[in-house]
């Protein structure tokens, strides 16, 4: 009996870090370093679950099976619909608040954001900023962490399109307009923005990264 029971917690050990391991591969791996709130609660609801059923005799192997197979769905489905819609991308994950905005601080969306005076200002600090003046564009991301534009066209962190969608504080920032960057694309070869998966602005150049061609240097 007592072998019986070490044999049971053993498989399902094994199927919870089996399932684990799918999780990870079949919905990315930024599930290691959680970077949303369905990413979080996908970890902390797993581990509960394997947690909570390695030591209750009561829960036949299958029974755990079946539970892993029915969360993995739900996290599928749920991570299906938030990159398919907006809105329940906004429900799952939160909204982005901007905090400072061409050098101003913008205190109710701080208070808004639960970011403290004492805490916006560390995260300054960290980033090499040591003043609100210095920042043209502050965003309070999704998972804590600050996204910081500053108000200097020779120190640009961030690129000018990503994902197929144009950082218009950083056209803004190198003193440019969209008809500019289109025209960038075009001469790339590019039709439409939506084709870009990656556009820098370094040292004057325009360096598309499109989804299917490699990577094009435009001035």
């Amino acid at each position: 009996m007592i072998q019986l029971d070490y044999l049971q917690l053993f498989i399902k050990l094994t199927l919870g870090i089996l399932t684990f391991i799918f999780q990870i591969n079949l919905f990315g791996k930024n599930n290691l370093a959680p970077s949303s709130a369905l990413d979080q609660l996908q970890n902390y609801v797993l581990g509960g679950i394997i947690g909570g059923v390695l030591y209750n005799p009561n829960i036949t192997t299958l029974q755990f099976m079946l539970v892993l197979i029915v969360w993995t769905l739900v996290v599928f489905i749920l991570k299906f619909a938030r990159d398919h819609s907006q809105i329940i991308r906004n429900v799952i994950d939160g909204k982005p608040i901007q905090v400072i905005k061409n050098g101003h601080l913008l205190v109710d969306n701080c208070m808004r954001a639960g970011i403290s005076a004492n805490e916006l200002m560390f995260k300054l600090r960290s980033s090499g900023i040591y003043s609100v003046t210095q920042v043209k564009n502050c965003i309070f991301e999704k998972n804590g962490q600050l996204t910081i534009i500053e108000n200097d066209q020779n120190n640009i962190r961030f690129p000018l399109i990503s994902d197929g969608q144009i950082n218009y504080d950083v056209l803004e920032l190198i003193n440019h307009d969209e008809g500019w960057l289109f025209e960038q694309i075009k001469s790339a070869g590019f039709e439409t923005v939506g084709e870009i998966y990656l556009g820098e602005y370094f040292h004057g150049k325009v360096i598309l990264t499109g989804y299917k061609k490699e990577k094009i240097d435009h001035r």
